[in-house]
């Protein structure tokens, strides 16, 4: 079944969605406050509005892929204010609970229903059609988008009530800050010890020492390139969220604490823009080690 399904947020995963969704066949309409997203988005078969509002007017569902908390609470007013009732509204990002909870209570307030659907992956995985969707919410909400989600992930998970799709996220979210780090120490110290990365990254994959972050982002740590698949600095981000909810359930995090400390370190030294994989060219750096 295709339908009318709007993205506000054209960046690398927005504008992977709105792009696998064509592909699908369905009918997609779009906005970004950014003219060049728009533009691209436009090319790739992206109907264009101009404003958030407008594409909740004119979409059956609406996905929501935004930067930052206040993006997510300045696209919910317009939404809720030009939106039909019954929409059906999908939040994909990575944010605290109550930004989401505030974001959920506007929109009921208009007759519009909001899913807490994040997605985990990169943006490479995103252009694939690869995500991995946490939905929480709604059990309608959830069956009727699941066109949608077949579109733009290889598979879908229904969590329940609202929320449970980002404490999902957070879990797995600790995981990706951390295996991050753990490849890039790898592959540093096959550097120190004379061995070549493609070796390095050849063996450790056959081994049981092996991950799916050591699987995407090692490929990038052997050829020293880091484009923004899945940016530093939106890592640094996810995890301070995590902390704050780990905190918050009095649960300890000592491997995402250090972590966390030479994430802020490489972003300070100008590596926030690169993917997450750069800091294997940090730690480098930080050992003196020249390729």
């Amino acid at each position: 079944m295709t339908q009318v399904v709007g993205v506000v947020g054209l960046g690398v995963m927005g504008s992977a969605m709105a792009a696998n969704l064509v592909a699908a066949g369905h009918t997609v309409i779009g906005f970004d406050t950014d003219p060049r997203r728009r533009s691209s988005a436009a090319e790739a078969g992206v109907r264009i509005e101009d404003s958030a509002g407008a594409v909740g007017a004119t979409s059956e569902i609406v996905i929501f892929s935004l930067p930052t908390q206040s993006a997510l609470a300045d696209v919910v007013s317009q939404v809720a204010a030009q939106a039909r009732e019954g929409l059906l509204c999908l939040e994909t990002g990575t944010f605290p609970l109550a930004a989401k909870t505030a974001a959920r209570d506007v929109l009921a307030a208009s007759g519009i229903e909001l899913m807490d659907a994040p997605v985990s992956g990169t943006g490479l995985q995103a252009t694939d059609g690869a995500l991995v969707v946490f939905a929480s919410g709604s059990r309608e909400g959830f069956d009727r988008a699941g066109a949608v989600f077949t579109a733009i992930g290889r598979s879908s998970h229904y969590l329940g009530d609202f929320g449970n799709g980002s404490r999902m996220k957070y879990i797995a979210n600790l995981l990706v800050v951390v295996h991050t780090l753990a490849a890039a120490e790898a592959h540093v110290l096959g550097m120190a010890a004379g061995m070549d990365p493609a070796t390095v990254q050849r063996l450790a994959e056959d081994s049981t020492g092996s991950s799916r972050m050591f699987e995407i982002r090692g490929p990038m740590m052997v050829i020293d390139d880091y484009p923004p698949a899945g940016r530093l600095d939106l890592l640094v981000k996810d995890a301070k969220i995590i902390k704050d909810f780990a905190t918050g359930a009095g649960s300890p995090t000592p491997l995402l604490d250090a972590a966390l400390e030479v994430y802020r370190r490489a972003s300070a030294a100008g590596m926030g823009d690169f993917d997450g994989a750069v800091l294997c060219r940090h730690l480098e750096t930080e050992a003196g080690l020249e390729r």
